[in-house]
C-alpha cells in the first residue's frame, strides 16, 4: 500500500504538484519571516557588539522616562576628569549619542535643501572623541574624523544615496539655522554596511554639544580597566562618584540593555508577520481537503479494487494519509527554501513602506527549519484524514460498476445542523471577546478561536446556498454565452459541498481584506471628523512627516509675516506622573484657545499661570484630580515640577486614537524652563483672511531656513494626518494577499481535477459541436461564478466582523462607515481572480482529444 501510495503520486504528479502549492507559500512565509527577523536580530547584535568591543564598562544616563523625545538624561562632562583618575581605569572618553526617535537631532539636507529622512527612520547625532579610536562604534570607510566646528563626517549610505563625497559641502539643521559643513569623512556601524533607512552625522564633543544643545554634558563615558581589573570590580569602583541621574553598567550588561528593547519590536514584528502566515496555512488547509477529497472521490474504482484483492480499511486510510504526510514534507522542504527568497522580498516590502531596517548576512537556524517543517507536515497531514476517512467507505462492489460514487456518511444528515451550531458558537464567542469583561488573555483566545470557527462555519453552511447564488451569478452569463454559460451555471451547481469548499478558500481572504478596508475608513473617517472639530487654525506647521518634532525657532519667525494674526507653538515630550510616563504639552494660555478647541470642562486657561496645568477627563478621573489638586512632574532629566490643576478638558472620545494633546498640557514658558532641549510638535496658525496663495508663499519663504518644518493648510493638514493609517493598510494588503494567492491555487486545482473528471463528458460536448472556445468559456465562467460565491460569502462576513470590532470600540470613538468603492473593486478584482484561475485549466480542456477523452476512465 505504501508502494501503491507513492507510485499514485508520482502518476498523479500535476495534481500532487497543485496540492503542494498551497502549502509550499505558508511554510514560505513562516521560514521567510524567521529568516528575515533572525536577519534582522542578528545586524543588531553586531551593531551592540561594535559598539562596547574594547569597553569594560559604561556610564549613562538614567532612562527616567521611556521614549523621550529629549532622550535619557545626560552627564556632566566634569565628571570624566574625575573618573580618568580613578585607579582602575586605564582609559576613558565621553561621547554624544542623539539617538532620539523624534526627530530632536540632527539632520542632514540634500543638495535641494530638503531634510533627508528615509520615511520616518531614525535621524542620528554622534560627538565622538577621535583621540581615543578604542571607544568608536564607527569604522571610516574615507577621509578622516571631524576636527572642528564646521567638519563632520557621514555614514556611506546616505553619501552614495545622495551623491556626497568626502569634501562635499552639506547642511545640518539641528538647534538653530542650517548650518553647512564639510564632509571630511565616511563611515559605517561596526561591520554593518546599512543601518536600513537610518542616517547619521558625526562631529567631533564640542561641535556635537552645540549642535544638539548639551552644552557641558556628555551622553556617555567609556571605560577601559587595567589589566587586572575585573569590569565587575571596575563599576563598584565607579559607582560613588556617579550624580543620581547617572547609572554604570560592564559592557555586556550594557549591550543586553540596549540589545532588549530592539529584540521586543523584532519580536512583534516577528509575530505580526507570523500571524499572516498562519491565515495562508489555514487556507491551505481547505485547499489541501478540497482536492483530496475531489481525488479520492475520483479514485473510488481504485480503492474498490484494492479492496476487492485485499486490503483492509486500515490500509486505505493509510494510504491516503500517507500521500499527506509525503505531500506536506516535499511541500514543507520547498517552502523553507522558497522562504530564503521571500525574505528579501519582505525586506523589500519594507522598504518601500519606508520601514527599513538592518540587516546582515543572512541567518538560517536550525529553529527555522524544524518549526517549517512540522508546521507544513502537521497541517498537510491532518487535512488528509477526512478524504482518507471517506475512502475507507468504498464498497468492493464499486470497482465493477462504472459511475460509482462514494456513498454517504451515516451522520451526513447533521452536518447542516452541525454547521449552524458552529457558527453561532463562533458568533457568540466574538460576541463575548468583543463584549465581555474578560482578561486580556481569554480575550484574544475567544476573537481568535471565534473568527476560525466562524470561517470555518460559513464555509460549511454555505453549501446550502450555493445553488441560488451560482444561479443568480450566472444568469448573465448564460444569458450572454448560450450553452457554455448555462453549462458553468450548472457545473457550479453539480456538487455545491465542492463550490462551496473552493469558495471558502476564497471567502477568507476577502473576508479579511474586507474587515481591513472597512476599519481603515472608519478609522480615517473618526479622525477627520475630530481632527476638523478641534482645530481652528488656517495653516498647520509640522515636521516634515508631520509626527517627529523640530526647532522652535521657525515659529518665533512667523509673527512677522503680514497677515499673521496668531502662531502658537506647541510642545511636546513625555514625562512621569504618578509613577507612569505620559505625553505632556507647553501651550500658550494666550494663543491656544484661538487655533484650538480645548473644550474646557471646568477651570479656565486664565488660571493656567506658571504653575498650572491642564488635564483631560479620563486622565483626571482615573487619579482622583479636580480644579486646584496639586501633583508633580518628573521631567526626562530628573527635575521635579509641582504643578495644580487649572482646568479639565473633555475632547472627543476620538481623541484617544489620535490625540494632539497629551493627558497633561501645561505654560509653555515652564515647559521650556523646565524640560531639556524643548521642541515643538506642531504649531497653529490663524491668519487675517483665512488661507490665501500669497499668504501661503510669505510664509514658505520665511521658513525657508528651517528645512525640517512643513506648511500645510489646515484641510491638507487633516486629509495627510488622518491617511496616516494608509501605510499600515496597505502593508495589511500586502501580506493578505498571500492567502488569496493560496485561494487562487485552489481554484486552479479544483477546476483541474473537475477536468480530469468530466473528461468523457468534454470529449462528448466536443463530438457533438462544442467548439474549443465553447469550452474555454465554459471553464472561465464556471471560475467565476466560484470566485463570485466566494466575494459573495466574504464581503459579509468582513462586514461583519468590522461592524463588530467597531462596536467593541465605539468608547473609543471609532465610526462604522463602508467604503462602497473598495467593496466594488474586491468584487472585481474576484471576479478577475476567477478568469486568472482559468487561465490553464481552459487551455487543457480545449485541447482534450476528442477520441482519446471519449475512451478516457
Amino acid at each position: 500500500m505504501r508502494r501503491v501510495a507513492v507510485r499514485g503520486l508520482v502518476w498523479r504528479r500535476m495534481r500532487s504538484i497543485l496540492t503542494a502549492l498551497a502549502v509550499v507559500l505558508g511554510v514560505a512565509m513562516v521560514s521567510g519571516t524567521f529568516i528575515l527577523t533572525d536577519t534582522i536580530k542578528k545586524a543588531f547584535d553586531g551593531i551592540f557588539d561594535s559598539s562596547y568591543k574594547n569597553t569594560s564598562a559604561v556610564i549613562s544616563g538614567r532612562e527616567i522616562v521611556k521614549d523621550s523625545a529629549s532622550g535619557d538624561s545626560t552627564i556632566p562632562q566634569s565628571l570624566l576628569p574625575r573618573v580618568k583618575q580613578l585607579p582602575g581605569v586605564a582609559a576613558a572618553a565621553g561621547a554624544i549619542a542623539d539617538v532620539s526617535s523624534n526627530g530632536n537631532t540632527a539632520k542632514l539636507l540634500d543638495k535641494n535643501g530638503k531634510a533627508i529622512s528615509n520615511g520616518g527612520a531614525q535621524t542620528l547625532g554622534f560627538g565622538i572623541d577621535s583621540s581615543q579610536p578604542r571607544f568608536n562604534p564607527l569604522n571610516l570607510t574615507a577621509g578622516h574624523w571631524a576636527s572642528g566646528p564646521d567638519q563632520m563626517v557621514i555614514d556611506a549610505a546616505t553619501a552614495k544615496d545622495h551623491n556626497f563625497k568626502v569634501g562635499s559641502v552639506v547642511s545640518v539643521s539641528a538647534r538653530g539655522p542650517v548650518r553647512p559643513m564639510t564632509v571630511t569623512g565616511l563611515a559605517k556601524y561596526g561591520n554593518v554596511s546599512s543601518l536600513g533607512g537610518v542616517t547619521f552625522a558625526v562631529f567631533d564633543i564640542p561641535t556635537a554639544q552645540a549642535l544638539l544643545g548639551k552644552a557641558g554634558q556628555v551622553d556617555s563615558i567609556s571605560l577601559a580597566a587595567k589589566p587586572g581589573v575585573s569590569d565587575a570590580q571596575l563599576v563598584r569602583e565607579v559607582t560613588p562618584l556617579l550624580p543620581p541621574t547617572a547609572t554604570v553598567q560592564s559592557a555586556t550588561q550594557k549591550a543586553a540593555s540596549d540589545a532588549g528593547d530592539v529584540n521586543k519590536f523584532i519580536n512583534f514584528i516577528q509575530y505580526f508577520m507570523l500571524a499572516f502566515a498562519v491565515i495562508a496555512l489555514f487556507v491551505g488547509a481547505f485547499v489541501i481537503v478540497n482536492t483530496l477529497s475531489i481525488t479520492v472521490a475520483q479514485r473510488s474504482r481504485e480503492f474498490a479494487t484494492l479492496r476487492t484483492i485485499g486490503a483492509t480499511r486500515r490500509q486505505v486510510r493509510r494510504s491516503v494519509v500517507l500521500e499527506g504526510l509525503v505531500l506536506g514534507i516535499l511541500a514543507s522542504i520547498t517552502g523553507l527554501v522558497l522562504g530564503l527568497a521571500l525574505a528579501k522580498g519582505l525586506h523589500a516590502l519594507f522598504k518601500a513602506l519606508s520601514l527599513d531596517l538592518p540587516t546582515s548576512g543572512t541567518v538560517l537556524k536550525s529553529r527555522t527549519i524544524i518549526v517549517s517543517l512540522l508546521l507544513g507536515t502537521g497541517i498537510t497531514v491532518i487535512a488528509s484524514v477526512i478524504p482518507a476517512v471517506r475512502a475507507t467507505r468504498v464498497p468492493p462492489i464499486a470497482a465493477v460498476r462504472e459511475g460509482a460514487v462514494l456513498p454517504k456518511a451515516r451522520l451526513a444528515f447533521l452536518s447542516t445542523p452541525a454547521a449552524i451550531v458552529l457558527t453561532l458558537v463562533a458568533i457568540g464567542m466574538l460576541l463575548l471577546g468583543s463584549f465581555g469583561n474578560t482578561g486580556t488573555g481569554t480575550t484574544l483566545l475567544l476573537l481568535g478561536v471565534g473568527v476560525l470557527a466562524l470561517f470555518v462555519g460559513v464555509a460549511l453552511v454555505s453549501k446550502q446556498v450555493v445553488r441560488p447564488l451560482a444561479a443568480l451569478i450566472g444568469a448573465p452569463g448564460a444569458r450572454l454565452s448560450g450553452a457554455a454559460g448555462r453549462l458553468a451555471r450548472e457545473n457550479a451547481t453539480r456538487n455545491p459541498g465542492r463550490t462551496a469548499s473552493t469558495a471558502a478558500a476564497l471567502m477568507i481572504g476577502l473576508a479579511l481584506v474586507t474587515l481591513v478596508a472597512v476599519l481603515g475608513q472608519g478609522l480615517r473617517s473618526s479622525d477627520r471628523n475630530t481632527l476638523n472639530g478641534q482645530v481652528r487654525a488656517d495653516y498647520v506647521l509640522t515636521s516634515q512627516n508631520g509626527f517627529d518634532q523640530f526647532s522652535g525657532d521657525a515659529v518665533r519667525k512667523l509673527p512677522a509675516v503680514p497677515g499673521v494674526g496668531v502662531a502658537s507653538p506647541i510642545f511636546d515630550d513625555r514625562a512621569r506622573v504618578f509613577g507612569k510616563d505620559t505625553t505632556v504639552e507647553g501651550i500658550d494660555p494666550r494663543t491656544i484657545a484661538l487655533t484650538y478647541d480645548l473644550k474646557l470642562a471646568s477651570g479656565s486657561l486664565a488660571a493656567l499661570g506658571p504653575n498650572g496645568a491642564i488635564v483631560k477627563k479620563d486622565y483626571a478621573k482615573d487619579h482622583h484630580l479636580r480644579v486646584g489638586s496639586p501633583f508633580t512632574i518628573l521631567t526626562p532629566d530628573g527635575k521635579r515640577l509641582s504643578v495644580r490643576v487649572a482646568g479639565i478638558s473633555s475632547p472627543p472620545v476620538f481623541d484617544k486614537i489620535d490625540p494632539i494633546l497629551g493627558n497633561v498640557a501645561i505654560n509653555a514658558q515652564t515647559f521650556v524652563s523646565k524640560f531639556p532641549r524643548p521642541k515643538i510638535v506642531l504649531a497653529l496658525l490663524k491668519v487675517n483672511g483665512g488661507a490665501t496663495t500669497q499668504t501661503t508663499a510669505a510664509l514658505k519663504q520665511t521658513l525657508g531656513s528651517f528645512p525640517d518644518a512643513k506648511l500645510q493648510t489646515k484641510s491638507a493638514w487633516v486629509s495627510e494626518r488622518s491617511n496616516g493609517i494608509n501605510k499600515l493598510i496597505n502593508l495589511l494588503y500586502v501580506l493578505l494577499a498571500l492567502s488569496v494567492v493560496v485561494s487562487l491555487f485552489g481554484m486552479v486545482n479544483t477546476l483541474v481535477l473537475a477536468i480530469f473528471e468530466r473528461t468523457r463528458e468534454l470529449g462528448m460536448l466536443r463530438a457533438v459541436g462544442m467548439t474549443k472556445r465553447q469550452v474555454r468559456t465554459l471553464i472561465r465562467q464556471e471560475s467565476v461564478i466560484t470566485a463570485l460565491i466566494g466575494a459573495a460569502l466574504g464581503l459579509p462576513v468582513g462586514i461583519f466582523l468590522a461592524a463588530l470590532v467597531t462596536r467593541a470600540l465605539s468608547d473609543q470613538g471609532l465610526s462604522f462607515s463602508l467604503p462602497v468603492l473598495w467593496l466594488v473593486a474586491f468584487t472585481v478584482v474576484a471576479a478577475i481572480l476567477g478568469v486568472f484561475a482559468a487561465v490553464f485549466p481552459a487551455r487543457r480542456a480545449a485541447r482534450l482529444n476528442v477520441l482519446e477523452a471519449l475512451q478516457y476512465e
